[in-house]
């Protein structure tokens, strides 16, 4: 005979997935509102049922409390009740913070008092709706594109107007090809919504988002304006020009602003990875780099653990899924070893994120040194850390910190973490994080350090490069409940980040 326990499992998922499937249409409602509904940094607009029973399961394997729909249900029902002006609302931290300790409120009161700077206001946000032009239309651009289409909300976000390539033979031909390869992935699956080819104006429609096409061999020769494109940023995906020479070409062209590269920079160009140096990144910069992808897996998590516990030296190693700058067979390569079948062979080659980690940190500049080890996947890479501290600690120790800033500090959009001990790397694919601790891997001996930081080099970065544009554009939401900003922890402080 079952236990009572065992047979209440049931009905109490069933209870959940309804107050789930009702959560739906008030994050859906309020997304359009630009109100953006969270729960610790995972976005929940777009989700479904399960994927939303998925990220509450996820928050009480990680932060070892009960919270479950149960509580963030009304937490969320009040929310959608009130008046906010936009904001991005964190319902995971603030129904925590509720069940930790609600000084005797109700929830609708805890909820009214939480959000009383956005309560009747219009005006929390002054930004407006900035153009974007992907520059080339590979892995990274095409994800940009999938990220810029599903953030659209309320339309004053980032807004992609255009993609330039190359000019093909049948314009037409290449169009619905485009419109194919943005429509179906063979590694992060097909695109979540609808794409139409408008070939008499040359454009795609996605999601209702007008995307034109245009074919360019300079891109400096480039007339934005004609396509009433003002003020763009340029995200540069081809990797084609990494100095400042190179990439202000495309400030020569009507209708530009902005360009943002999505790898490292060289030259005096800023390289930035978000939620690390992001308040580097002034109003009058015309040119930045976004950084590789590998330097944002490691960044975040080298900048915790050095402010925390003090890092002397140490070495990094990637093992990275395969680029399409490799060769799928044997063949002739500008770069040593590359020209060797990606698909068969695990290949030695150079790293530019150790040089980067000094620039991004000068306080451990010179301190690392690193190689890379492409091997036969498609997708998602780990870096491993071996790093020696400044004083003795133990596993546990560094654990619990990395759990802690996964889920309650200002980088916990780029730090995540697991507690699975069967976890492999094709389970990171679609993961929105810069880099993820594998916490059953993690290794401490005395002030020797060892971690293991899974990373999808290509959805998640995409994430970072878009956090990157967005404080480009100044972009900027009130956060509820304001989050502590990097390396300040005070109330005080913490106060900072509160919408005047």
């Amino acid at each position: 005979m079952a236990k009572p326990e065992l047979e209440g499992a049931f009905a109490d998922f069933k209870e959940r997935e309804a107050l789930a499937e009702s959560m739906i249409p008030m994050i859906g409602t309020l997304y359009r509102r630009n109100v953006v509904i969270y729960i610790h940094g995972v976005p929940l607009y777009n989700q479904s049922v399960i994927e939303l029973m998925k990220a509450h399961r996820f928050v009480r394997q990680i932060e070892k409390n009960e919270m479950s729909e149960f509580e963030t249900h009304p937490m969320l029902e009040n929310i959608s009740k009130l008046d906010l002006g936009p904001a991005h609302i964190d319902i995971g931290k603030l129904t925590s913070n509720f069940m930790n300790d609600n000084e005797g409120l109700s929830v609708q009161a805890y909820v009214k008092r939480e959000c009383a700077a956005i309560l009747g206001r219009h005006d929390t946000i002054s930004h407006p709706p900035r153009d974007v032009v992907i520059y080339g239309f590979g892995r990274i651009g095409r994800l940009i594109t999938r990220l810029l289409v599903e953030k659209a909300a309320g339309g004053q976000n980032l807004r992609q107007r255009a993609v330039v390539l190359r000019p093909p033979k049948d314009p037409v031909s290449d169009l619905y090809k485009r419109a194919s390869l943005l429509r179906r992935d063979s590694v992060h699956g097909p695109f979540k919504g609808t794409i139409r080819v408008d070939a008499d104006n040359h454009a795609l429609i996605c999601n209702g988002n007008a995307i034109h096409f245009i074919y360019a061999t300079d891109p400096s020769d480039i007339d934005y304006t004609a396509y009433d494109i003002q003020d763009a940023l340029i995200i540069d995906s081809t990797g084609a020009w990494r100095d400042r020479k190179g990439l202000e070409q495309h400030l020569q062209s009507k209708g530009t602003a902005k360009v943002l590269l999505t790898t490292s920079g060289k030259g005096d160009i800023k390289n930035i990875v978000s939620g690390a140096n992001s308040d580097l990144v002034l109003p009058e910069d015309s040119v930045i780099a976004a950084g590789s992808c590998t330097t944002n897996a490691i960044v975040p998590v080298l900048k915790s653990i050095n402010d925390h516990f003090g890092i002397d030296h140490g070495h990094m190693e990637t093992v990275h899924a395969y680029t399409d700058d490799q060769n799928l067979h044997d063949n002739t390569h500008s770069k040593e070893r590359r020209g060797r079948s990606a698909a068969l062979n695990m290949v030695l080659t150079e790293t530019n994120a150790t040089e980067s980690i000094g620039k991004l940190l000068p306080e451990l500049a010179g301190k690392f040194t690193g190689n890379s080890i492409r091997v036969p996947v498609p997708n998602v890479s780990m870096a491993i850390l071996n790093l020696a501290l400044h004083r003795e600690v133990s596993r546990e120790e560094v654990n619990d910190f990395l759990r802690d800033v996964a889920l309650n500090s200002a980088m916990n959009r780029q730090i995540d973490f697991t507690v699975s001990r069967e976890v492999v790397s094709s389970d990171f694919t679609g993961n929105r994080h810069a880099g993820i601790i594998d916490s059953h891997a993690t290794i401490a001996n005395g002030k020797r350090l060892i971690l293991y930081v899974w990373y999808d080099n290509e959805f998640g970065y995409s994430c970072q490069v878009v956090r990157v544009g967005q404080k480009m554009a100044g972009i900027k939401y009130p956060i509820v409940p304001p989050q502590p900003v990097t390396g300040e922890s005070t109330a005080a402080e913490q106060q900072k980040v509160k919408l005047a």
